[in-house]
C-alpha cells in the first residue's frame, strides 16, 4: 500500500501538491492531516467529493510499503499517527519539497527552491502531457498563488510562472481563487478603494428593490487583487452588490469586476453576457477598449433582466429519495450506493429518519465478516436536516460548518428530497441548467 501525505496545519500548497501527486503515483492513497488552515478545510469540505482523502486514523500503516511526502521533509512536522512510520525499516520513502530543511532520508527526492511544492508536482505533469480537470487546476493554482503571493513574493521563479500558466491553459477559475484565498491588499489597491469611495452616494442606484453600486476607474498598469478592493468597496458602501469598470489606457482594455451578497443577482450570468465567467456572488470580463459608460449602461441593462426568484433547495434537491432500512446489512447498503450512482443515503427505522451512511462510512469496516453487520452499527446519527425553502447558500454554509456531503430536505417531519455537496457546487459554479 502506498500512501501520500503532507505536513500538520495544512495550508493550499501542501494540500494541492499531495492531490497532484495521486496523479503521479495512481493508486496511492492520499491521507491528510487531521489540521488544516480554515480557508483549506473549508474548500475541502465543500468540494470533498471531487478530492476524496483519508484521515490518519484510516489509514492502516502495517500495510504501507511506500510514503510519499509532499511540502515537507521533517519527521516531526507529520501527524502523530503518520509518523509511527519511522520505524518501519523497510519502508520506501519519497519526497517532494521545496523547502531546504528537513530530517527525512529518502530513496527519491525531487528538493528545489521554488516558490510552492505544488510547481515541482505540475512541471512534472506538463511534461508527462497530462490534461487536468478544471477543479484540479484550480486547486493547483490556489497552492501556487498562496504561497508565492500570486506570483509577487521574492521567492518566486519562473518555474511558478511556466506552472501558473498551464494551469490557466487547463481552465483554472480565477474567481474560486478569490474566494478562498486571504487577499493581498497593498498600497495601489487603498488608493484605488478610496477614489471609489470618494465617488460616494452618486454611485448608488436602486434596481428592482436592490441597492447597487457601480464605479468606474481609470488605472495605469497592472494592479493585483482588485477583486479585493471590489469586496470592500461593497461592504463599505453597503449594498447587494457593486461593480468596478477599470481602464487601462496603456493596454486599451477595461476590466470589469461584480461581487454579489444576494442570490437574487447573479453575477456571473451578467459577467458571461459581457464575455467574462464567475458564479453567482463573483464573477469578471475582460474587455476591449470601450466606452466605460457603456460598459455601465450594459451592466444596468442586465440587471434589470437578470432579477429572478430566489431559487431554493425546492429547485435544486434531487428526489424520490432513496433510503435504506436500519437493518440492512452493509454488504447490500454498497450495493444499492454503486447501484444508485450516490455517494450516501439517509437510513429510516420504521419510516423515520434515523442516520446517515455514506461511502466514507465503509472505511470502518476492517473484518469481512462486519460486511453482514446491520447500517445502524456504521451510520453517522448526527442527523443535520433543512427546510425546502432555503437556499442553496444556506445548504452549502451548513455542509461545510458540521462538514457533511448531503442534507436530507425534510417537510411536516418527511423526507421530500436530499441535497449533495454535488447540488451545492453546481450552484455555486453557475452550472444549473437554463
Amino acid at each position: 500500500m502506498d500512501i501520500i501525505t503532507t505536513h500538520k496545519n495544512a495550508d493550499f500548497d501542501a494540500v494541492a501538491s499531495m492531490v497532484a501527486a495521486t496523479l503521479l503515483y495512481p493508486g496511492a492513497v492520499p491521507v491528510r492531516p487531521n489540521d488544516l488552515n480554515p480557508n483549506v478545510k473549508a474548500f475541502l469540505s465543500i468540494h470533498k467529493d471531487i478530492f476524496d482523502t483519508y484521515l490518519p486514523k484510516e489509514a492502516e500503516l502495517d500495510k504501507v510499503r511506500r510514503l510519499i511526502v509532499v511540502d515537507t521533509g521533517s519527521w516531526a512536522r507529520l501527524d502523530g499517527h503518520l509518523r509511527r512510520l519511522q520505524k518501519n525499516k523497510d519502508l520506501e520513502l519519497i519526497l517532494w519539497d521545496h523547502h531546504p530543511e528537513g530530517d527525512m532520508q529518502a530513496q527519491w527526492t525531487c528538493r528545489e527552491f521554488m516558490g510552492a511544492t505544488v510547481t515541482l508536482l505540475v512541471r512534472r505533469l506538463r511534461e508527462q502531457g497530462m490534461r487536468l480537470t478544471p477543479m484540479q487546476a484550480t486547486l493547483f493554482l490556489l497552492g501556487l498563488y498562496e504561497d508565492t503571493g500570486n506570483l509577487s513574493f521574492s521567492s518566486t521563479k519562473s518555474e511558478d510562472a511556466l506552472a501558473a500558466a498551464y494551469l490557466l491553459e487547463n481552465r483554472a477559475d480565477l474567481n474560486v481563487l478569490s474566494t478562498f484565498l486571504r487577499p493581498v491588499y497593498g498600497e495601489r489597491q487603498k488608493e484605488i478603494l478610496f477614489d471609489m469611495i470618494q465617488a460616494g452616494e452618486s454611485a448608488k442606484v436602486d434596481v428592482k428593490g436592490h441597492r447597487i453600486a457601480v464605479s468606474r476607474m481609470v488605472i495605469e498598469g497592472h494592479v493585483g487583487n482588485l477583486s479585493v478592493v471590489i469586496n470592500m468597496y461593497r461592504e463599505i458602501m453597503n449594498v447587494d452588490a457593486a461593480f468596478g469598470v477599470f481602464t487601462d489606457l496603456e493596454r486599451q482594455r477595461t476590466f470589469v469586476i461584480g461581487r454579489s451578497k444576494t442570490e437574487d443577482l447573479n453575477v456571473g450570468s451578467i459577467m458571461r453576457s459581457l464575455g467574462g465567467g464567475g458564479h453567482p456572488a463573483a464573477g469578471s470580463a475582460m474587455l476591449d477598449m470601450v466606452n466605460p459608460d457603456a460598459v455601465v449602461d450594459q451592466i444596468m441593462t442586465l440587471l434589470e433582466g437578470n432579477q429572478q426568484s430566489s431559487v431554493q433547495l425546492s429547485d435544486l434537491m434531487s428526489y424520490p429519495v432513496t433510503t435504506v432500512e436500519a437493518s440492512m446489512p452493509m454488504e447490500r447498503v454498497w450495493e444499492v450506493l454503486e447501484e444508485k450512482g450516490c455517494t450516501g443515503l439517509p437510513v429510516v427505522e420504521d419510516g423515520v429518519l434515523t442516520g446517515v451512511i455514506s461511502r466514507r462510512d465503509f472505511r470502518k469496516i476492517r473484518k469481512e465478516a462486519q460486511k453482514k453487520s446491520p447500517v445502524k452499527a456504521f451510520m453517522s446519527r448526527n442527523i443535520i436536516t433543512i427546510d425546502p425553502e432555503k437556499s442553496p447558500m444556506e445548504a452549502a454554509k451548513v455542509m461545510v460548518k458540521h462538514d457533511i456531503g448531503r442534507l436530507p430536505v425534510i417537510r411536516d417531519g418527511k423526507i421530500i428530497g436530499i441535497v449533495s455537496r454535488s447540488d451545492a457546487m453546481r450552484y455555486f459554479y453557475d452550472l444549473l441548467p437554463d
